[in-house]
Formats: structure tokens, sequence, C-alpha cells
């Protein structure tokens, strides 16, 4: 059965850093492009970052670009988001799934940037 399991949030100061991972298991993820996804309360969620199945293919949020970075490692089913120079708008809750024909949402990871 498909199961993402997210991880690595936790509380940050405006302009810290966080590594979010996605552990995923019960499908093909070397043959599956990946995204994250992102939640902010009393805000529908938004696609934050995609990655091809074998890395060389990404795409980010415009809020996003120049301070996240997604990355993959197939061996371990494993994707990552290294977030820098964080904001307060970039406080929700973090999820990863597969683009357009996603599986059954993880519980996520609940990022909060604030002083």
């Amino acid at each position: 059965q498909v199961q993402l399991v997210e991880s690595g949030g936790g509380l940050v100061q405006p302009g810290g850093s966080l590594r979010l991972s996605c552990a995923a298991s019960g499908f093909t993820f070397s043959s599956s492009a990946m995204s994250w996804y992102r939640q902010a309360p009393g805000k529908e969620r938004e696609l934050v970052a995609s990655i091809s199945n074998i890395g060389g293919g990404t795409n980010y949020a415009d809020s996003v670009k120049g301070r996240f970075t997604i990355s993959r490692d197939n061996a371990k089913n494993t994707v990552y988001l290294q977030m820098n120079s964080l904001k307060p708008d970039d406080t929700g809750v973090y999820y990863c799934n597969r683009p357009r024909q996603s599986y059954p949402w993880g519980k996520g990871t609940l990022v909060t940037v604030s002083s």
C-alpha cells in the first residue's frame, strides 16, 4: 500500500533554513515525478515544487524561486525540499505526492516561520 511520510518541519525564525524529507513506499518511486505542496491556515493547498523521475528537471512556484531546492534519492525512495531564507508567508503544512495522479495524502509536516 502507498505510504508518504513527511518529516523535518518545525519552528524557525525568518531568514532561517529547514530541510524536509518525504519517505515513499508502495509504488515504483523511481519512475514517478514527485512534488511538494503546502497549505497555509485558511487557504487551499498549493504546489510548491516538482522534480522529474531522475531529478533532471525541476519546477518551482514563483514565490519560492531562488530560495527552495527540490531533490531526490531514488536509492532511498526519498524526496527532499531544502528551504532557505524562510519568510512568515512560508508557514503551513507541507506535503509530498505524485503530481496529477495523486496517491492518498500523508499527514504532512508543519513549518512555522515566526520570531
